[in-house]
């Protein structure tokens, strides 16, 4: 993968589409729906970043990436629903491995469509992405250990529990251990 083209491609990201859902650029006008999630505590115990204090921390946190879309060097889709026209989460590249053509893949849902396949589907769609557009080698995505309905989604898109990563980062306050899930690109296009 080089840098160039991944920069330019996701300057303009494009929008991507499943049966239900449409992935799709983070606007500033989806405050309200990322807020509704975000500031939940059950969202974000086993993310890195802390639950939003306020809409006005939502709204600035999508300004922020609007320049982050426009440099290329954000990778990440808003999931909307169809049937609702509403952002339900977010789920794209949080890191690229420039060097050894790898990426990680991330994601995070609103509790209110948990247990509908969702997560899997749009997961699945950004792991299609990867090999098919990127010519990523491997995709690979972590979880903190007991967060295992994660896991569950990395292994029905077709990914390998491949260990864990024990005290391995540092989050809201301490060392926790870190499972590691991946799939390689022959194994996708095998089992496609």
């Amino acid at each position: 993968m080089k840098k160039s083209f991944i920069f330019d491609l996701f300057s303009k990201i494009p929008t991507l589409t499943t049966e239900r859902l449409t992935l799709r650029r983070m606007k500033t006008s989806d405050w309200r729906d990322m807020y509704e999630y975000a500031r939940l505590q059950r969202v974000t115990e086993y993310l890195l970043w802390d639950s939003h204090k306020s809409p006005e921390q939502t709204q600035d946190y999508l300004r922020y990436l609007q320049a982050q879309y426009k440099a290329g060097d954000f990778y990440d889709w808003a999931i909307v629903l169809n049937d609702e026209k509403k952002m339900i989460g977010t789920c794209g590249f949080t890191s690229i491995d420039f060097a050894n053509n790898c990426a990680e893949v991330g994601y995070v849902l609103n509790p209110d469509y948990w247990g509908r396949g969702i997560a899997t589907e749009a997961v699945m769609r950004v792991i299609d992405f990867g090999f098919s557009e990127l010519n990523a080698h491997r995709i690979e995505a972590k979880y903190i250990i007991g967060n295992y309905a994660s896991r569950r989604v990395m292994e029905k898109c077709g990914m390998s529990f491949e260990g864990i990563r024990r005290s391995s980062m540092f989050i809201k306050g301490a060392y926790r251990d870190i499972g590691v899930c991946a799939i390689i690109s022959d194994e996708y296009l095998r089992n496609r």
